[in-house]
């Protein structure tokens, strides 16, 4: 049978959207009877995967609300370009993936430009600005969430073209060394305690984070630290000398670890999955928080709690995150009895995401909507 072809903008604005687009490319690539033209804004993973890039997504990861509007000219510039290559390209269908201060206002310009209009990875509206009901409602076609509450939570408000496919995640976090082959290839005691620690991706958040974290592994001589980044650390980081840094093997280190300290937000769900004890950190200038912490309506900020329901991991947000407390929580994870327990915990809490083939159901519904 001839395959027909689906031209499809898609638009990604930072790591977690680049490697969740990438995977949803995969996987509409693989499905029989479409063959599909990608082009928008994309991170390397995803251009990896095949999508033109009319703009890198790289370069629009931004945190904090001072931060975005200093660079407001150039999402502008960004947004202009992708509306240039929509008019010019005609795509069948426009995939916006996560990133919500940039894809809504997308949306409503390519809704009224008569293009179908898909949102995949729901924004957290359940956490803050409910007010963008609104913009779903009216500029999009199909919503695809990826947390098991959210399809309930949109219908009681009135949004019904939602899909719930399950997190991306789920059978794709796969360490592809053991736990003794990282210790051995990155030469640590595997009799002393080892502690990963994910300081996040987006450079404000590194700066603000990791120091915490390099002065907590300086007051724990006896164990042994490893910083997982997935770019390069400036010379600026000092490590101590119980501390490595490895650069794009996340999973492996988490695996390899005994507990954690990893950034909220998607690495949370990462930890939890491969089933690593944790403690969620997360530290943003005063001004932002001061912004951001009066509208925030969640009981948790890391996704893995939220996904419990429950404290499963100790939170240490703003004032909170200090070294005497990240050292403190980090050695009463170690403590036997409750590293067990929590991995108990994390199993159950992921066993509500599904059975993994996120990206193939939703590369699905994105094709029965065609």
């Amino acid at each position: 049978m001839e395959k027909k072809e689906i031209k499809v903008l898609i638009v990604a604005g930072e790591a977690s959207g680049d490697t969740h687009g990438a995977k949803l490319v995969h996987a509409m690539q693989q499905l029989p009877g479409a063959a599909t033209d990608f082009f928008g804004s994309a991170g390397p993973r995803m251009r990896e995967a095949g999508v033109k890039a009319v703009v890198k997504a790289d370069d629009l990861s931004i945190v904090g609300l001072v931060e975005i509007g200093k660079a407001l000219p150039m999402f502008v510039k960004t947004m202009n370009k992708l509306k240039k290559a929509a008019r010019e390209v005609r795509p069948d269908i426009v995939i916006l993936v996560d990133f919500p201060d940039f894809n809504l206002k997308l949306a409503k310009h390519f809704k009224k430009q008569g293009l179908k209009v898909v949102y995949y990875i729901s924004p957290q509206l359940w956490a803050w600005r409910q007010y963008r009901i609104a913009s779903i409602k009216k500029h999009v076609d199909l919503l695809i969430t990826i947390l098991p509450f959210e399809k309930a939570w949109y219908a009681e408000r009135g949004v019904h073209n939602v899909e719930y496919v399950g997190s991306p995640l789920v059978r794709e976090v796969t360490p592809s060394k053991t736990r003794d082959e990282f210790r051995a290839e990155h030469r640590i005691d595997p009799d002393l305690p080892f502690i990963a620690l994910l300081p996040g991706s987006r450079g404000k958040e590194i700066s603000r984070i990791l120091p915490i974290m390099l002065e907590t592994a300086d007051q724990l001589p006896d164990m042994r630290f490893a910083v997982a980044v997935n770019r390069t650390l400036g010379a600026s980081y000092k490590l101590p000398p119980n501390t490595i840094c490895v650069r794009d093997e996340t999973y492996n280190c988490l695996a390899a670890a005994d507990a954690a300290a990893v950034t909220s937000g998607t690495a949370t769900l990462e930890a939890g999955i491969i089933g690593t004890p944790m403690t969620v950190v997360y530290k943003t200038s005063k001004l932002n928080y001061s912004l951001l912490e009066p509208i925030i309506n969640v009981p948790h900020y890391g996704l893995i709690n939220l996904i419990a329901g429950e404290r499963l991991a100790t939170e240490l947000i703003q004032d909170d995150l200090n070294a005497g407390d990240l050292r403190s929580e980090l050695e009463r994870l170690l403590d036997p009895v409750r590293n067990t327990i929590m991995r108990e915990k994390l199993k159950a809490a992921v066993d509500k995401l599904g059975g993994g083939g996120a990206s193939k159901r939703a590369a699905e519904v994105i094709l029965r909507l065609l």
